[in-house]
């Protein structure tokens, strides 16, 4: 009974705040919803007995979310000012989101507590092997059978990197760019011209 309430307590908060994310208008709002989505997601792959995979979620995409948000507000030059002003109008928001989360934590909380066995089957990673658990068993399933697929993504990743670089310090017609070697290469010579001006003419 408290597995299924806190399955579509967590699925039905992750559907509304994926619908909200493109819903709304603000920024803000948007952010705070994609973020969380991500806990509530979290909170289904804790159910599910994958808590290394919960973890990484929380951890990553909600530090990427927070980074996301920093060039958000970089790109669309929010006046900070008026955000310190309408600091009352995005509280009710927030209260409510951290409401939710705070009840959703207790709730997980106390299916621990009332349910011995959910703990313990959160444990069991694999059916037939119950002395190892979520983190060991994703580790040995990366690192043996799926290690090629492993090495060849990471390899994506590096090409999709290294294409990043590429596509910033290429070379267009038209564009000033800072080249630090011809800085470094110039004298002194080259950039200071002495020029004899007469008494009462000027330059």
């Amino acid at each position: 009974m408290i597995e299924a309430l806190a399955f579509y307590m967590f699925a039905a908060v992750t559907v509304a705040s994926g619908v909200l994310v493109i819903s709304a208008r603000n920024p803000v709002h948007s952010v705070l919803f994609l973020i969380l989505a991500f806990f509530n997601s979290a909170g289904l792959f804790v159910l599910l007995g994958a808590e290394f995979l919960a973890m990484i979620l929380v951890v990553v995409y909600v530090g990427a979310v927070a980074v996301l948000f920093m060039f958000v507000v970089m790109m669309l030059d929010i006046n900070f000012v008026e955000m310190r002003q309408g600091f009352l109008q995005y509280l009710p928001i927030g209260g409510v989101i951290g409401l939710i989360l705070l009840v959703e934590l207790a709730v997980v909380v106390g299916g621990w507590q009332l349910g011995p066995a959910i703990s313990a089957a959160g444990v069991a990673a694999t059916p037939d092997v119950a002395q190892v658990t979520n983190t060991q068993a994703l580790g040995q399933l990366l690192y043996t059978h799926y290690i090629y697929l492993f090495q060849a993504a990471g390899m994506v990743l590096l090409v999709a990197m290294v294409g990043a670089i590429v596509l910033t310090h290429r070379k267009r017609t038209g564009v000033k760019k800072q080249v630090i070697a011809d800085q470094l290469a110039r004298r002194a010579e080259e950039s200071v011209k002495l020029v004899k001006v007469d008494t009462g003419k000027g330059i």
